[in-house]
């Protein structure tokens, strides 16, 4: 685990996710996928929790508590699922093959290489280059006709 600089998570007694009522956090919570999923606000690398906050129509601290609550996550944590999911399909596709991981963190909104492998080995466990080698179809054995003996 060291070796991405990855931590254990702590558990923290927070206040302010009990503010949030259950109704205004459903909106909330929709409104945030809308704007990070299917708007794709993650692939923007300053795409911050203000802004979504100023997007949504809140401030950071409902973000903060819905993302919390309803995902068990902090921003950081929300935004990089949906880049480290992306990233997957990517180093699946056929025709993105050629690409390195630089290009692939890029194309799917990390800002370097370290954090796009860090979050990448801290929800799948493995590096991506790995990732990308178990995923590439291995050459199937071709059938090769035996000939004939005894004839």
């Amino acid at each position: 685990m060291a070796k991405y600089n990855i931590r254990e998570k702590k558990e923290k007694d927070v206040n302010y996710l009990n503010l949030v009522n259950p109704e205004l956090m459903d909106t909330l919570k929709n409104r945030i996928i809308d704007f990070i999923g299917n708007k794709k606000k993650y692939k923007e690398k300053g795409y911050t929790a203000k802004r979504l906050a100023l997007d949504i129509g809140t401030n950071t601290r409902y973000v903060s508590a819905v993302l919390n609550v309803r995902f068990g996550m902090n921003y950081t944590s929300f935004v990089n699922r949906y880049r480290v999911s992306e990233a997957m399909m990517l180093l699946k596709d056929e025709s993105c093959r050629k690409l390195t991981m630089e290009d692939i963190s890029n194309m799917v909104g990390f800002a370097n290489r370290q954090s796009f492998y860090a979050a990448f080995f801290r929800f799948e466990g493995i590096t991506p280059r790995r990732y990308k080698l178990s995923a590439t179809p291995k050459p199937e054995k071709m059938d090769v006709p035996q000939p004939i003996s005894g004839e």
